[in-house]
């Protein structure tokens, strides 16, 4: 899950609030108050983020972010978060843009693997039994045998095929 390390060696940000979410490239810009009598005195202007929850159309799933209002703009000119963060640089979508990119990817990719195999359901407990009944039958034993058996049986037939539950989620 986590990211390699030359995925991260492109992005970097001076401003570090900027890496926890989607700036666009927003940074923090420096200034001047001047009033009437001209005497200036230093401020800050900070980047407009709002706390979201954007929808993944690939995850199936909001996904919590920070978000500049001018990331916001570009996402619905991208159509979604997911067409954003595949088409933007590493540079304009920092740290948390980068895990959501991979993250993306991730699921794209167990989906396809999913979707290649025959069988597109999942296993269900009625099918386990039906396999431990037949595992039972082949092995001559007297009462259903134990899971290793049943997988030992399963690997012999050539009818074994570990499924992962947490590629669907």
């Amino acid at each position: 899950m986590f990211p390699t390390i030359p995925i991260f060696s492109v992005v970097s940000q001076p401003f570090k609030r900027s890496q926890l979410g989607l700036f666009q490239g927003k940074t923090k810009q420096y200034g001047n108050n001047v009033p009437f009598s001209k005497h200036k005195t230093r401020r800050t202007w900070l980047p407009n983020v709002q706390r979201k929850r954007l929808p993944s159309e690939i995850m199936g799933e909001d996904v919590r972010v920070k978000v500049t209002t001018r990331a916001l703009r570009t996402i619905k000119k991208y159509g979604g978060l997911d067409n954003y963060v595949e088409k933007s640089s590493a540079k304009i979508l920092g740290h948390e843009g980068m895990r959501i990119r991979l993250k993306i990817r991730e699921h794209t990719a167990a989906q396809k693997s999913f979707n290649t195999r025959e069988d597109r359901r999942p296993p269900t407990t009625a099918d386990a039994r039906q396999a431990r009944e037949q595992a039972m039958k082949a092995l001559g034993l007297d009462s259903l045998p134990n899971a290793r058996q049943t997988i030992a049986f399963l690997k012999q037939q050539g009818k074994f095929e570990p499924y992962n539950v947490l590629s669907l989620q």
